[in-house]
This record gives structure tokens, C-alpha cells and sequence, in this order.
């Protein structure tokens, strides 16, 4: 998936800025007002993906809205006050491809002086959610729209759907399923293994100096892991993103529990402000404060993606506090600690590490309290060799067979045992 976004150049929009605070000193308070108004919808972008389709309208200035919800057909309606129809809104319906799972069309026009109107056709009933968010990063303030199909996909359906099509395709490539495999595989029953992206969708990462965005990065080399944990016999990978769109943390760690994964792993690409910093790193959570100030400053940086990315805080979460605040379980915090170990050393072997063992901090997207859980800053970025690296095919492909290698190897040393009872189906 694509961003879609009709965002100004920048000088362009400090320039209007700059104009209309010239105006102030120019015109009276009616004639301020609507010189502000004039600056309006700076952009729009569009996340479509079969969880839920964002929508997000940057503005520069904090906005009135109401919106409302009309049946047969289904359409979302929200007027926007107190700004003028622009170009951005006239474009917002190219935004919309035929194969967006949720959003049939989206327009905008004046609906009277003052109010603009947006009108949102559905493929199908939706449970909208519609809220606002403060500046943060590179971002003024935004209006989301979110739409989630009332029948949200199923991630143990999907799962299951998975592995009947993996085993007809092995059926089918190797007829004489009578016969012993040739070597004994690692582990003895189905392990499911949850990877997790980092960032996607309004949350971009870190971004290199040439450009590169880590959101991508890390979808691309966990699409790669994952073709090679299916490959594997016994073994599933599912993605908490396979697109470009935004994920809440929580969200993450609660569709891993879902499934009732064995193991969850969460991949990253590090910034930081000296082009120079290299290596890569493996990140387990801890009990008792960070490992480091450094890892203390990447945990804090990785948990403010919500802020970026854009939660609905006042969407409550039964799940939440059992999930993120449940830090008890130190004998998966000690697993955690020897897959980090076996995968950090697996990767040494490509890449320099720029620590030589496990940290620890207190990551929320590891927070699950019986999922033996890392995160995996695989480069930085920010240093422009490394950058080149991270996008180059080969090498995302060494990075994730390297990454199933240190899977294999704690595996190996710690074979998985019977369903916890304590993986509930939540």
C-alpha cells in the first residue's frame, strides 16, 4: 500500500503563515479570521487495509466537526467548521482505489457558508470512530476517521486458512506424504510465532537521510522472515501489519495473545543523531529499569508511536491493563532473554552489533505476559551506509535468514511445551 497524501511545500506553507500574521496588523479581527480559515486542510491521507481504513486531515489550525452516520446506503457524514473548500478537499476523491476493503467513495464540497462537508460511501457497515489529534513530529493538527467493518477479520481464522493452504501446496509438491522426512523437524507440533513491523501508516519511523522510511524497511524484511518460518515444518508466521497502516501498540501484543503465539517478535531500523551509529541491537523487556540510558531513550521513543501513529484515547480497552500491565511473569521475561541471546548472536554474523548482549527496557509492544517477546533493531537508519544496506533485497534477506537462525537455535535448546492454559482466546 501507498501513501496517498497532497500535502504543500514546505516553504510555501511558512510562506502563507508569515502572511497572515503580516495580515493581523493589517485588517480587523473579521478580516484575521478569515484570512486564518484561508490556510485550512493542508492534507489528506489514506490507509486502507482490511482491519480498518484511516483517513487523516491535517489542519493548521484546531477545527469544529460533527458527524453522523445514514443507512441505505451506508455513509459516514462529517461537516467540518470554520474552514474554506481547497484544492487538498477537492482532490480527497482520487484518494479512494477500487480495492480499498471499506471505502466505496469520499468527496467534500461547501455545504454552506463556513462549513465544509465530507460525505464517505461504504462498501459496507462500519463502526466509525472520528477524533482528533494534537501536533506532534511533523504534523499539525489532525481530524481521523476511522472506519472498522462491523465483522472485524478473524486472526485464528485467517491462521487456520493459512495452514490448510500451506499444506496443500506441500501435498501437492511432495505426493508421498507416507514417507519419513529426511531430518526431524525442530519442534513436535504447530508453533506459531507472531511478527510485528514496526510503525506503518501515519507513523512513519525514523527516516534516512536518503529518504528511506524505517515502516518500510521492517514490513519488507518480516515479510521475508516470514517466508521462511513457513517454510519451516511446524511452524506459522502471522504479521500484526502486511500493509501500510498504522497499529496501536496494545493492538499488537493483544492480536499475538490472540492467536496464542509461541513467540513474538518486533522489528526495527534505530535513528540517531550522529550519522555515524551503527550496528544492530536485540531488546527484551525488563522488570526492574532499563539496561541502559540508551536503552531507556529507545524505549521511550518506540513507545511514543501511539502519539504519532494516532489512538483514540477515548476508546477504553478491557484488554489493556491485563496485557501491558501485567509484569509478573519473570520466567517469560527469562525465555525472552535466551531468544534474544541466540538471535543476537545469529545476527552478529552479518552485521556489526553495537551491543554485544540482550538489553532490557520497558517497551510496551513486550509487554505480553506469557509470550516470550524481543524487539530487534536490525541497523540504524540514520547512518547512510546502513541505510543502503536495510533497502538492498539481498541483504533484507540475510537479516531475516539470519534472524531464523537464532529461531532454530533457541528452539533447539528450548522445545515448546503444551498450550499454557493461561493463552486465552480473548
Amino acid at each position: 500500500m501507498s501513501e496517498r497524501t497532497s500535502r504543500p511545500l514546505v516553504g510555501r506553507r511558512q510562506l502563507i503563515k508569515f502572511a497572515g500574521a503580516s495580515l493581523i496588523l493589517l485588517v480587523s479581527p473579521v478580516g484575521r479570521a478569515a484570512a486564518e480559515r484561508h490556510l485550512g486542510v493542508l492534507a489528506v491521507r489514506v490507509w486502507p487495509a482490511a482491519d480498518y481504513t484511516r483517513v487523516a486531515i491535517e489542519h493548521s489550525a484546531p477545527l469544529k466537526y460533527t458527524h453522523f452516520i445514514i443507512k441505505n446506503p451506508e455513509r459516514l457524514v462529517v461537516d467540518l467548521e470554520g474552514i474554506e473548500f481547497n484544492s487538498v478537499l477537492e482532490g480527497m476523491a482520487n484518494k479512494i482505489t477500487a480495492d480499498d476493503p471499506n471505502i466505496k467513495l469520499l468527496r467534500a464540497g461547501r455545504f454552506k457558508p463556513g462549513v465544509v462537508r465530507l460525505v464517505m460511501e461504504l462498501k459496507n457497515e462500519v463502526k466509525p470512530q472520528v477524533f482528533v489529534l494534537p501536533p506532534v513530529g511533523a504534523y499539525g493538527h489532525r481530524l481521523v476517521l476511522d472506519v472498522y467493518p462491523l465483522e472485524p477479520p478473524d486472526p485464528m481464522l485467517q491462521l487456520l486458512a493459512k495452514n490448510e493452504s500451506l499444506l496443500g501446496n506441500q501435498a501437492a509438491e511432495n505426493p508421498r506424504v507416507d514417507q519419513p522426512r529426511a531430518g526431524k523437524p525442530i519442534v513436535d507440533r504447530l508453533v506459531t510465532i507472531t511478527l510485528d513491523p514496526g510503525h506503518g501508516g501515519e507513523d512513519p519511523g525514523a527516516i534516512g537521510r536518503g529518504g528511506s522510511y524505517e515502516k518500510h524497511v521492517t514490513l519488507a524484511v518480516a515479510k521475508r522472515l516470514q517466508a521462511k518460518i513457513d517454510a519451516e515444518p511446524n511452524m506459522r508466521a502471522v504479521l500484526t501489519r502486511d500493509t501500510d497502516f498504522f497499529v496501536p501498540l496494545h493492538m499488537r501484543v493483544q492480536k499475538a495473545r490472540r492467536l496464542r503465539s509461541d513467540l513474538f517478535i518486533s522489528i526495527h531500523a534505530d535513528a540517531f543523531v550522529r550519522p555515524d551509529a551503527n550496528g544492530s541491537s536485540v531488546f527484551a523487556l525488563s522488570e526492574s529499569g532499563a539496561s541502559s540510558s540508551a536503552a531507556r531513550y529507545l524505549a521511550q521513543k518506540e513507545n511514543a508511536a501511539d502519539l504519532v501513529g494516532g489512538v483514540n484515547i477515548d476508546v477504553k480497552d478491557p484488554m489493556l491493563a491485563r496485557t501491558l500491565l501485567d509484569l509478573s511473569q519473570t520466567a517469560t521475561i527469562s525465555d525472552s532473554l535466551k531468544l534474544g541471546k541466540a538471535v543476537l548472536s545469529a545476527i552478529g554474523g552479518i552485521n556489526r552489533l553495537h551491543k554485544a548482549s540482550v538489553e532490557q527496557a520497558g517497551f510496551a509492544v513486550l509487554k505480553a505476559p506469557d509470550i516470550p517477546s524481543i524487539l530487534i533493531e536490525t541497523a540504524f537508519i540514520s547512518n547512510p551506509a546502513e541505510e543502503k544496506r536495510l533497502n538492498d533485497e539481498a541483504y533484507q534477506d540475510k537479516m531475516a535468514e539470519a534472524i531464523m537462525s537464532g529461531i532454530r537455535k533457541y528452539f533447539a535448546k528450548n522445545p515448546p511445551l503444551a498450550k499454557s492454559t493461561l493463552a486465552r482466546l480473548e
